[in-house]
């Protein structure tokens, strides 16, 4: 007979199972902080990428003026000599 009675009993376990609030506010939390944290480091993905963009265009805007100065003195010796 109690084989029949579990098999006609339905509904959530909740309703029969003890719940324990302060266990499923810390699991909630750590959810939670899960998420903030794996935002968090998609964002400062994002951050590191664009200062490794930004740290390429300064060094080719350094080459560009290292080189200018190059040339311009180069230019400056040749017309000199001539």
């Amino acid at each position: 007979m109690s084989a029949q009675r579990k098999a006609t009993v339905g509904g959530s376990r909740f309703l029969y199972d003890s719940f324990d609030l302060a266990q499923a506010r810390i699991d909630a939390q750590e959810r939670i902080d899960d998420e903030r944290r794996a935002g968090l480091e998609y964002r400062l993905g994002k951050i590191e990428e664009a200062l490794e963009r930004l740290e390429k265009r300064l060094w080719l805007a350094v080459y560009g003026v290292a080189s200018g100065v190059v040339v311009h003195g180069a230019l400056a010796l040749v017309a000199a000599r001539i």
